[in-house]
């Protein structure tokens, strides 16, 4: 089925047309990727709204949309209410977890129709990938998992971390990335403590561990991976609390498989680093879905009661913090499947030592 078919079959009692206001429902209904527009989507009828700088773009990438452009002449409240009366829409469904408070008093002031909140059932499809979804994510892996083999031959004791996180960012341009994710974390020593710390003037020293979480953009799909790496040697209590981390992963990995709950995913990982007494020291999730956003829904987590589905896919990332001392956090990336999970993070996982 294709996406913008999904987009269609929301529509009837509640609503009778789509308004397409992010970057990634036009991008998922359309199947191809324009950074600023807007789409409406009805059974009579689908057009694409953009300017002057998108429309050539559009026009030759966008399938099953009238593309048209707006200018200052059309703007885009104007465009919409010709479809909006062209396609007879009564009640039109939006986003409003996109929207600012100012863009939807727009919207609710300008066009002829009812605006109907639905944002939960319009990115619902989104949970469950495609096989061609699937594949460009394998890829966009692939290339981290380059990445991190390059930024290890580059890291060096007397290095500042704000350094390091440059050298990451050219390995993953330069292996193929086409964006960021997300701002890489990379944090060295006490910084590792924090999960989502900020890269400082720190210098890199030995006896160090060094986390970095990053992931990279692949035609409009996101990667996500961690490791933490010890600099020089590692300490028994640094071992120690890795080994845990890792073990945590790696049960939680085991009960992954579609027709479980997040949160029982979660357990399985939480219940070694209890066990091992570094419980009150992992305080997020064990992991968030990804796609198109480096974090979607559904969730593994202890609130995870969605019962998961092959092609589904989530992060794996237990870790453990011990203020002012240092932190570990190891994540890959599955695929659920009927029987199990599909790995698509192929980075080394035992304690590397540079």
């Amino acid at each position: 089925m294709k996406n913008l078919d999904k987009y269609l079959s929301l529509l009837g009692e509640q609503v009778d047309g789509l308004l397409l206001t992010s970057r990634f429902s036009r991008h998922y209904g359309a199947e191809f990727d324009i950074a600023e527009g807007v789409a409406v989507v009805s059974r009579k009828g689908c057009r694409y709204f953009t300017d002057s700088r998108y429309i050539e773009s559009a026009q030759k990438g966008i399938q099953g949309f009238d593309v048209i452009m707006t200018d200052r002449a059309h703007p885009y409240a104007q465009q919409l209410n010709e479809a909006i009366a062209d396609f007879g829409i009564i009640a039109l469904g939006y986003e409003e977890n996109y929207l600012t408070v100012a863009e939807f008093s727009e919207f609710e002031k300008k066009l002829n129709a009812k605006l109907v909140p639905m944002h939960k059932a319009i990115s619902s499809f989104r949970a469950v990938k495609e096989p061609w979804e699937l594949d460009i994510m394998r890829r966009a892996q692939a290339i981290a998992d380059k990445a991190f083999s390059k930024v290890l031959t580059r890291i060096k004791v007397g290095m500042t971390e704000k350094e390091l996180q440059a050298e990451l960012i050219y390995c993953l341009y330069k292996n193929g990335g086409e964006g960021l994710s997300f701002d890489p974390i990379v944090v060295s020593g006490p910084n590792t403590s924090l999960p989502h710390g900020v890269a400082t003037d720190r210098v890199i020293r030995e006896g160090d561990f060094v986390t970095m979480d990053f992931g990279l953009m692949l035609k409009g799909y996101c990667s996500d991976m961690t490791r933490t790496v010890a600099i020089g040697y590692a300490t028994d209590e640094m071992k120690k609390v890795y080994n845990t981390v890792l073990q945590a992963q790696l049960a939680g990995i085991a009960a992954t498989r579609a027709g479980v709950k997040g949160k029982d995913i979660d357990a399985a990982a939480r219940k070694v680093i209890v066990d091992a007494g570094y419980g009150d020291y992992f305080g997020h999730g064990y992991g968030h879905s990804l796609g198109m956003e480096v974090h979607e829904a559904p969730n593994c987590n202890p609130s995870g009661e969605t019962v998961m589905e092959v092609g589904m896919v989530a992060s794996a990332e237990p870790g453990i913090y011990l203020p002012g001392k240092f932190g570990v956090r190891i994540e890959d990336v599955v695929i659920f499947t009927a029987d199990g999970c599909e790995n698509i993070t192929k980075s080394p996982k035992d304690l590397i030592i540079i």
